[in-house]
């Protein structure tokens, strides 16, 4: 069974984007935050432990 892969956006109420990506690691997850960070600058960057595990899944492609 394929692991649950999830993004969670919050928008605060002074209008900021926070935004938790899970089950998806390393540069798979450096693509989807590229993508997200489209939006507007970025303050704070927080890489969770599994960004460093390995994962020998398919890539992600994303094209703009």
């Amino acid at each position: 069974m394929p692991k649950k892969q999830e993004i969670a956006i919050t928008v605060l109420p002074d209008g900021r984007i926070e935004y938790t990506i899970q089950g998806i690691k390393g540069a798979q997850c450096d693509n989807i935050s590229q993508l997200l960070e489209i939006l507007g600058r970025v303050d704070q960057e927080k890489k969770t432990g599994e960004y460093y595990e390995s994962d020998h899944a398919p890539g992600v492609v994303i094209q703009h």
